[in-house]
């Protein structure tokens, strides 16, 4: 029997740039909260097992939700940035669940993630030989990228460049060692894969689909509708 993967979800998250009173997370789509939608795709699949939901301390939507009551979805209080939450939630997970095998972390606000590319993404852990410590999902740049601010200043070579997604994959004694090290040493810590990335460790590029966005703008949640409708 495959082994199953607990994951952890980072939900305390207040969406500034959605210009709407409720945190992205809680917006709906096709009737569902978008972290409703999130839920039910990782549930979906059949080797994950908990779901761990970290929330912002003031959290007053989550358990008022269907989703809330299912056995093996459990609530943590976040922290002030992601990487704190995070954190968070895989302390719970070895000191609640006795974790000490992989986790997956994924964003609350990716409720298009395709389950054959959750299937890819753990397929890590029943490699014998791993060259990489774990693993991401991430698409190919496809745009000409340009730096600058108000000008152009240089126009960047796509070649070798990568969006970072989420779910990110990884042993969880390990993520949270990487993460604690990289807090310590003061280095910017904006995804799982760079905390791993600052410790030395060679993380996996397992390219993903581009439906698998994070809902940011007003503009997402239309094209999340379009792609849970299909």
């Amino acid at each position: 029997m495959l082994s199953q993967f607990p994951v952890v979800i980072a939900a305390a998250g207040i969406g500034r740039r959605m210009n709407s009173e409720l945190p992205k997370q809680y917006l709906t789509i096709l009737d569902r909260t978008v972290i409703e939608h999130t839920i039910m795709r990782l549930n979906q699949h059949p080797r994950i097992s908990d779901i761990v939901v970290v929330l912002h301390p003031n959290d007053t939507h989550f358990n008022a939700l269907p989703v809330a009551d299912l056995a093996h979805v459990f609530t943590v209080q976040g922290g002030d940035e992601r990487v704190d939450s995070v954190l968070a939630g895989l302390h719970w997970l070895s000191n609640h669940n006795g974790n000490q095998g992989w986790v997956l972390v994924h964003d609350a606000a990716r409720p298009c993630v395709p389950l054959s590319d959750l299937s890819k993404l753990v397929a890590l852990a029943d490699q014998q030989a791993r060259e990489c410590a774990g693993g991401i999902l991430a698409s190919r740049v496809r745009d000409t990228m340009k730096r600058g601010e108000h000008t152009i200043s240089a126009t960047e070579p796509r070649e070798h460049l990568w969006h970072a997604l989420t779910p990110q994959f990884f042993e969880t004694p390990l993520l949270i060692d990487a993460i604690t090290k990289a807090q310590n040493d003061g280095a910017l810590t904006t995804d799982e894969a760079s905390a791993m990335e600052h410790c030395g460790y060679p993380v996996a590029l397992v390219e993903g689909s581009g439906k698998n966005i994070k809902i940011t703008t007003p503009d997402d949640l239309k094209l999340a509708e379009f792609y849970l409708s299909n």
